[in-house]
């Protein structure tokens, strides 16, 4: 994939470039378009259109400008309008190819998540790895953004806007992850996030169940005295105030969006009794549990001792 001068401009690879407002996004699969190529995609680039490839098997050599790069699955390469780029695959790639208007989506982020804008806006070629927290988000996204580019049903436009918000939420989220490239210093930056991130997603799994600091730091094959050093740097935090909060945000959701009682609440998140758990409440949260559910309800503008959702649900 030599870089030359004579880029083609293209909608998708091979159909000359449209205006950008003629479809909202397309959806299809890698071996669609690519397999009558025989897997290669020669240099080209889209004038209005982002595209996110989600590789799930394969491998791929990906020209973004002049940079080559080799990736495998799983991965996700995300090409912003105007990049020059082109691939290679293995005949035994898969996963799905998003395009979509770059600059609506930039009006969307600038609006809802300024950070965003710097996502649409840069190349990259994410390594994803399983136990990465939000990757299994990246594939339901994937099927609702199919299942809505092939519907043409009521409200397609504001329901694909919305899942494609969430997708681009996701890999601003996975962006600073996998590797990137670059020397030493970037490779142990690039570990001390992946470790970071998994220790997150097994507190996100485990937290109920108020799990020791050796059992997390076992499975992320550390000490725990390097797991809180590793929390301190990187997230500014202990490993036990990662927990504590993780916590205190579920208790917080439990008592403002369900009319459960404060002794169901506390059982549900592994408390062994109500007056435990609002000692620890109120250590973190600066007000008991009853004050926090009324006050927060009524900033709501609901009714302070009412229950927050009728019938609890």
């Amino acid at each position: 994939m030599a870089y030359t001068r004579a880029i083609p401009s293209y909608d998708l690879y091979g159909d000359q470039a449209s205006a950008a407002w003629s479809n909202l996004f397309n959806f299809e699969w890698i071996p669609q378009r690519s397999g009558p190529y025989q897997w290669v995609i020669q240099a080209h680039r889209h004038e209005a259109f982002l595209q996110v490839l989600h590789l799930t098997s394969g491998r791929v050599v990906v020209q973004i400008d002049e940079q080559q790069i080799e990736a495998a699955a799983p991965c996700v390469l995300l090409i912003p309008a105007g990049h020059v780029h082109g691939f290679r695959f293995t005949p035994d790639t898969d996963g799905p190819v998003l395009t979509a208007p770059q600059k609506g989506l930039e009006s969307l982020a600038q609006a809802l998540m300024p950070e965003l804008i710097d996502t649409i806006r840069r190349p990259q070629v994410m390594a994803l790895q399983a136990d990465m927290r939000y990757v299994d988000q990246l594939m339901p996204l994937f099927l609702a953004l199919e299942q809505e580019c092939r519907s043409q049903a009521p409200g397609q436009i504001t329901a694909g806007l919305a899942v494609l918000m969430a997708l681009m939420v996701q890999l601003h989220r996975l962006s600073g992850l996998g590797e990137h490239g670059g020397g030493a210093a970037h490779r142990s930056a690039s570990r001390k996030a992946r470790q970071i991130e998994k220790f997150r997603a097994l507190v996100d799994r485990h937290f109920r169940q108020h799990r020791p600091l050796s059992s997390y730091a076992q499975e992320i094959g550390v000490t725990v005295g390097q797991l809180s050093r590793l929390c301190r740097e990187v997230l500014g935090m202990s490993s036990l105030d990662v927990i504590n909060a993780r916590l205190l945000h579920e208790a917080q959701r439990e008592l403002v969006y369900t009319g459960l009682p404060i002794k169901q609440i506390a059982a549900e998140l592994g408390f062994e009794d109500d007056a435990y758990f609002s000692r620890f409440f109120r250590k973190h949260a600066g007000q008991s549990p009853r004050d926090f559910r009324a006050r927060a309800l009524q900033a709501m503008g609901g009714p302070a001792s009412a229950g927050a959702l009728p019938g609890g649900y």
